[in-house]
């Protein structure tokens, strides 16, 4: 039984770069994992990802330019005026990776989070 779906997938995903592989086929997903993905993409870490309709699960294309992606656990609360000090815990270097956060507006960046000076629930980090 899984616990963390989108742990799950992250950690995949980070081993399936390491090994040198540019797709990956998981038999699960979710609503949260699906919406991290989508972030990811329009971020430009990943190339696709498709639904694969007959097991309910996903296919991940990788384009070369994704190189850590985890969860954050526990998932922290953090004020706009916090958001720089998670930047510098978790990212490698300033405006290089993101931060997903969790808002009442949806899953963000914290670019966007930054724009709109809002906070959040920090969901997971990609660089």
């Amino acid at each position: 039984m899984r616990h963390d779906l989108l742990a799950d997938v992250l950690s995949a995903m980070t081993s399936a770069i390491k090994n040198g592989k540019n797709e990956l086929n998981l038999s699960f997903n979710s609503k949260l994992t699906m919406k991290v993905l989508d972030i990811f993409k329009k971020e430009g870490f990943i190339q696709e990802y498709v639904i694969v309709p007959e097991t309910k699960g996903l296919k991940i294309i990788f384009n070369g330019k994704l190189n850590k992606c985890n969860v954050i656990k526990p998932r922290f609360s953090a004020k706009k005026d916090e958001i720089e000090k998670f930047e510098k815990r978790y990212l490698p270097a300033k405006d290089f990776g993101c931060i997903i956060m969790s808002t009442n507006q949806g899953l963000l960046t914290h670019y966007e989070l930054k724009e709109k000076k809002i906070g959040g629930k920090l969901i997971a980090f990609v660089y």
